[in-house]
């Protein structure tokens, strides 16, 4: 037997993902245990319950693989310390460097371990060859193009490569200060989101303006050669640094916008202040302009590849909108994304680049599915909804799916909590609030009762997924939430809810085989109503999704869901 430990610790989405003779068997962020939003740090509490979920114990792991290396691209990071743009600035990168090269002592303090008791093998792995390795590994692919791209990480902000077989070949590197991750980030910051991960919350304004702002975009980032450059004279990051924290709270990260950009754009919005056609014009685009580049950097790998299949992975490419582009507007026709594309799904990738491209190792494994977090039994289930003091019923399957689909029918916001939690930011329908998407006043009744988002963010639909085709103008399979694909035009009006200002949805396309307790809802939904989608969002209210029995309760308990499930337990609010 052969174990793994992967680790991204000491960046935004610290995670722990536990690899045995090259099958992912666990994975979990940090933020889901801790209760935490985007937790950095060391993933302490994530590495321990991966080795218990295994039944694993320390002294039988054999390699530790973190998702930083110090000398990535050291060359290029001497001369830029030459150049430092302030001793604060170049000692807060040291110290966290430093930080990296203490993750065994930090391990086996999260263990309980003696000091220097851990035999396990250190691997550093350059983060962006992190995030190659997590979204070409567990493909389907035994050949494709691979891009990685977001904002910095080992001094690179993208990395283009061709995946073989157990190996794949780096192609090109963004280096230190370019970056399209960046670029969004500014902007974002501009229009008044400066939290870490506000990005996301700007894809969905995007639909409401007009890109308007596509030239002063264009002096911001553009195309070179197959990759892109910045117009470095509207940020500050390579003149000035920027602040960044890599706690163990939220990462916060200080402006990286210049004063040129308010000199071309006007001045930024003050964050809670109302949003103003300008805004939503900067917003359309932006998206537009990062839609031209990633999609020019695509394409030019598809010819430079040959390839037909593309893997992704890095922060932008959970840009759902561009990434459902891809098929129609490059020369790939298959396309894969796992569901932690983000900066946690660096954990999986650095396992599997020592098990297959350290190791050389054969690939056996593909990430169908998310669900590898914590799981809670019937006992724990009961016991926690005993203590609760809610009155709950206990009904048997077909009872229970029928029953919640007249709840969502009538109107009702479900909790519903099964199996093990999903990995990545995305509830795939073992922690989410689901309903029905046909009312048309049902995203204003999610945000007024549990949600409290900016009303111009839209709700995701799930659907069975032989049924996309006759809703979505695109049937490729989109099992994870990463694409967005146009409602044909005689469905819109069926369901609002899931409907985006601009007729699109980010939807989850969910099989029997991936999620069959999940399935089984949809279907009896479409039973009851003849509409085979349900609105799906995350289970949570401000605060990272729901992981134990008891966060379920607490939720339904603080806010107005109407009915609870656990499992086969069945909780209404009275």
């Amino acid at each position: 037997m052969t174990a793994i430990l992967g680790l991204n610790a000491y960046h935004g989405d610290a995670a722990a993902a536990l690899v045995i003779d090259g099958e992912l068997v666990a994975a979990v962020e940090e933020e889901r245990l801790n209760r935490v939003k985007h937790s950095a740090g060391f993933p302490r509490l994530a590495a321990r319950w991966c080795l218990e979920d295994a039944g694993l114990a320390p002294e039988q792991l054999d390699h530790v693989a973190v998702s930083r290396d110090p000398n990535a691209n050291l060359h290029r990071k001497l001369l830029r310390a030459l150049r430092a743009p302030s001793v604060g600035f170049l000692r807060t990168r040291l110290a966290n460097a430093a930080k990296v090269r203490n993750v065994k002592h930090e391990l086996e303090e999260a263990l309980e371990l003696p000091h220097g008791s851990l035999r396990a093998q250190l691997h550093n792995v350059e983060h962006h060859q992190a995030h190659v390795a997590s979204a070409f590994f567990v493909s389907p692919f035994d050949e494709a193009a691979v891009l990685s791209v977001d904002g910095f990480g080992d001094f690179a902000s993208a990395m283009t490569a061709h995946g073989r077989g157990n190996r794949y070949e780096i192609l090109d590197r963004v280096l230190f200060p370019h970056s399209l991750g960046i670029f969004y980030t500014a902007v974002t910051q501009w229009l008044g989101f400066p939290k870490y991960g506000d990005e996301g919350k700007v894809m969905g304004l995007a639909p409401y303006g007009e890109p308007a702002y596509l030239e002063e975009m264009g002096r911001l980032v553009r195309p070179a050669g197959d990759l892109f450059e910045l117009g470095l004279d509207y940020f500050v990051h390579h003149k000035e640094g920027v602040d960044m924290t890599w706690d163990e709270a939220t990462p916060t990260i200080g402006r990286v916008f210049s004063p040129a950009l308010e000199e071309l754009l006007g001045p930024a919005r003050e964050p809670g202040t109302p949003l103003e056609k300008k805004h939503e014009d900067v917003a359309a685009s932006l998206q537009k302009q990062l839609e031209r580049v990633y999609l020019h950097v695509i394409e030019r790998l598809a010819h430079r590849t040959g390839s037909r299949n593309l893997t992704l992975a890095g922060g932008v490419a959970l840009n759902a909108v561009a990434n459902g582009m891809i098929r129609s507007q490059t020369p790939f026709e298959e396309l894969y994304i796992q569901p932690a594309a983000g900066d946690s799904g660096t954990a999986v990738g650095a396992a599997f680049q020592v098990w297959n491209q350290e190791l050389r190792r054969p690939r056996g494994f593909v990430m169908h599915h998310a669900y590898t977090g914590p799981e809670f039994g019937e006992e724990e289930l009961a016991a926690a909804v005993e203590r609760s003091g809610f009155p709950a019923r206990r009904l048997e399957d077909e009872e229970l799916f029928a029953e919640v689909a007249r709840h969502m029918a009538d109107g009702k916001i479900v909790g519903w909590y099964q199996g093990r939690m999903e990995f990545g930011p995305r509830a795939l329908g073992n922690r989410s609030i689901v309903v029905d998407p046909r009312r048309h006043d049902m995203k204003d009744t999610l945000n007024a009762r549990i949600k409290h988002r900016e009303p111009f963010r839209p709700f995701a639909p799930s659907l069975l997924a032989e049924k996309t085709g006759e809703w979505y103008e695109d049937d490729y399979s989109s099992p994870f939430m990463i694409l967005v694909y146009t409602t044909r035009a005689d469905k819109r009006e069926q369901i609002p809810a899931v409907n985006h200002v601009d007729d699109t949805g980010r939807l989850q396309t969910v099989t029997r085989e991936a999620n069959p307790r999940y399935y089984r809802l949809i279907e009896a939904f479409e039973r009851e109503t003849g509409v085979p989608v349900i609105l799906n969002t995350s289970f949570n209210e401000n605060e990272p999704i729901v992981c134990t029995p008891e966060e379920a309760l607490a939720c339904f308990a603080k806010t107005r869901m109407d009915v609870l499930v656990l499992g086969n337990h069945l909780l209404e609010r009275e």
